[in-house]
């Protein structure tokens, strides 16, 4: 095996980025799509939840297998991202959907600043000393299957209790979108998510804002918290929400009256 560390800081929204480290940031930058272009799977490790924003946005613009493991402090949540698929027709941004969802597409708030005013427990940095290990091998039994797969990471997605034909095919069994552990009563659930046209990661106006304007988009997603949402149209969406929610309830009132 050869390894190689690399010293690095990773740019993420909420975390506005002063002008005198814009250069530097943008180095990071380059560094970080290298690194990606380079791999032939990644791996996501990190921290915190906005940390993981820029490497999903590389991964899917370049549509790289990505492996996402979070950890609670008894829980952990293992997600094989999406990639855009070449069979799918593209939608009015141009871009062609991602055939399963990422680690952003079930959140209806963009990533922002998780750490500020809260504790090291509230931060999930205090787990149960066997969590990790457990979540990071199960993470790279499904790098394993994804590679013996014959669709590789365009792999339909497997749920408990059932296997497909094209698990059979690949010989290793359940190929899962995700796996969500729980140390309390030792048990794993399998779940599908489906990509959402208004993550604020890997959908087609994300995709397209990056292919666009680098730069711009990823400074304007550092620096302005509320970027993201209206970019990618997850503000107008709630918005939306929230008048249907209040017209369901004025009918409501209408009824009982």
């Amino acid at each position: 095996m050869e390894a190689k560390g690399i010293e690095l800081s990773i740019p993420m929204p909420g975390h506005p980025i002063a002008d005198q480290f814009v250069e530097r940031t943008l180095q990071d930058v380059a560094t970080l799509e290298k690194l990606i272009d380079e791999a032939e799977l990644v791996f996501l490790l990190t921290d915190t939840r906005e940390s993981r924003w820029l490497p999903t946005v590389l991964c899917a613009a370049r549509g790289k297998p990505c492996i996402n493991v979070a950890l609670g402090f008894d829980t952990f949540v293992i997600i094989r991202h999406g990639v855009p698929d070449p069979s799918a027709a593209p939608d009015a941004h141009g871009q062609q959907p991602c055939n399963l969802g990422c680690y952003f597409c079930n959140d209806v708030v963009a990533p922002t600043d998780s750490t500020r005013n809260r504790i090291l427990d509230q931060q999930c940095t205090a787990t149960r000393p066997g969590l990790s290990a457990i979540a990071s091998s199960i993470a790279v039994e499904i790098a394993v299957s994804i590679m013996h797969h014959p669709n590789r990471c365009l792999a339909p997605s497997d749920i408990s209790g059932q296997v497909g034909d094209h698990s059979e095919a690949a010989g290793l069994g359940l190929l899962p979108h995700q796996i969500r552990g729980f140390l309390s009563n030792f048990s794993n659930v399998l779940v599908r998510g489906e990509a959402f046209d208004k993550c604020t990661a890997c959908s087609g106006k994300i995709r397209s804002e990056y292919a666009k304007d680098k730069k711009g988009f990823l400074l304007n997603a550092f620096n302005d918290a509320d970027y993201l949402e209206e970019t990618s149209g997850l503000k107008e969406y709630l918005k939306a929400s929230e008048d249907a929610i209040e017209e369901w309830d004025v009918n409501d009132d209408e009824f009982e009256d």
